[in-house]
């Protein structure tokens, strides 16, 4: 049989530099766990738009349908600031989500021991915290139509229109189900229904899917906005939480910072099974490509290296190699090693990104 294969896309800014400290891991699973995998790299993004003036060139975009997984470092910079809005360097990330049909965005939110104090929120409110966000990431009011910016009478009116087919509910809220039963076995599902004909939509239709096919599962429904206040205030009462693309954007990234560190954090975002089981998958950091540290050694790679994990997880279903890289991770920040942006006093010497993925390195072997 062949090895599994894998297409990276490093992308812009401190994607190359955290990118490379992840092939170091995949070589590691190779050489010491018998775990290889075909490995293809390409352009994304800026770098993309430099070389063939578009953000995504059709052929890395087919090479994405055939692979058994993505993993997608950052796009974007002020370099490319002044470009049309067509080939920005985001709308090469955005092509391969909507083309690969990739529609359940998983944003884990992790709060590792170490790093609690590194949390906005008190130690004893985020120490522990294993949650995860199932967004919906394909439709919505991101791409729903009538969509612009009209003249209606004497002044411009912009318009976004959220919009919902059971379909598209029914297949996230299976997505968040089935993780769910891999976990601590509770969904909460968000949404506005008591003001948005969509939300009640999504309630009715959640609700089908669970009593239908999942009542071993427990279920609650929560509005969104009480979701977010809940979060702050008491976030360790969720496991799964499932919810659509806008208010999956902004319930993810606050529940980022209860970890206290974007570097940290992965996300998966996938799609139906191919032909051998496996589903569309896109791998990326939730961080963004930080050109002001681009080149200069201080980026953070454990949020890339994390996405690996999870794609360890669930592409390859090697969850026992993702929970020995996560144990790593674990180890290496149990014994203060840091970059920069995960110093919490003076007069400790952060790590550069690549003594980083060499500790981690170390941690993994250690752990044979």
């Amino acid at each position: 049989m062949s090895n599994p294969s894998l297409l990276i896309l490093p992308g812009d800014g401190i994607g190359p530099e955290v990118m490379a400290e992840v092939r170091k891991i995949i070589d590691w699973f190779g050489a010491k766990r018998g775990l290889a995998f075909d490995v293809e790299e390409d352009l994304v993004g800026g770098a993309a738009y430099d070389r063939h003036g578009t953000p995504l060139a059709d052929e890395t975009m087919a090479r994405a349908q055939e692979v058994d997984a993505v993993l997608l470092g950052a796009v974007g910079g002020p370099k490319y600031d002044d470009l049309d809005f067509s080939v920005k360097p985001e709308r090469g990330l955005l092509r391969l989500r909507k083309e690969m049909d990739l529609f359940a965005n998983l944003r884990p939110a992790v709060c590792f021991d170490a790093l609690a104090d590194f949390s906005s929120l008190k130690r004893e409110v985020v120490a522990g915290l294993d949650i995860i966000i199932v967004r919906e990431l394909t439709s919505g009011i991101y791409f729903g139509e009538p969509r612009g910016i009209f003249e209606e009478g004497n002044e411009r009116v912009g318009i976004n229109t959220q919009r919902y087919t059971e379909s598209e509910i029914d297949r996230v809220a299976r997505a968040a189900f089935e993780l769910a039963r891999k976990r601590g076995n509770k969904v909460c599902s968000m949404e506005k229904a008591n003001v948005m004909e969509s939300g009640i939509l999504w309630r009715e239709v959640v609700q089908k899917v669970h009593d239908e096919d999942y009542p071993d599962v427990e279920l609650s429904h929560m509005y969104a906005d009480n979701g977010a206040m809940q979060l702050v205030r008491n976030p360790k009462q969720f496991d799964v939480i499932v919810t659509d693309n806008l208010f999956g954007d902004i319930l993810s990234d606050a529940a980022a910072m209860l970890t206290g560190s974007l570097g940290m954090l992965p996300s998966a975002s996938l799609g139906a099974p191919m032909e051998n089981g496996r589903p569309k998958a896109l791998y990326e950091p939730v961080h963004g490509s930080a050109p002001d540290i681009a080149g200069q050694g201080k980026a953070n790679p454990i949020a890339c290296i994390l996405s690996f994990a999870m794609a360890l997880r669930y592409s390859f279903d090697q969850g026992g190699e993702a929970d020995r890289l996560e144990a790593a991770v674990n180890k290496v920040l149990a014994d203060g090693v840091r970059t920069a942006d995960l110093l919490a006093q003076e007069g400790v010497e952060p790590v550069s990104t690549a003594q980083m993925g060499d500790a981690i390195l170390a941690a993994l072997d250690a752990g044979l």
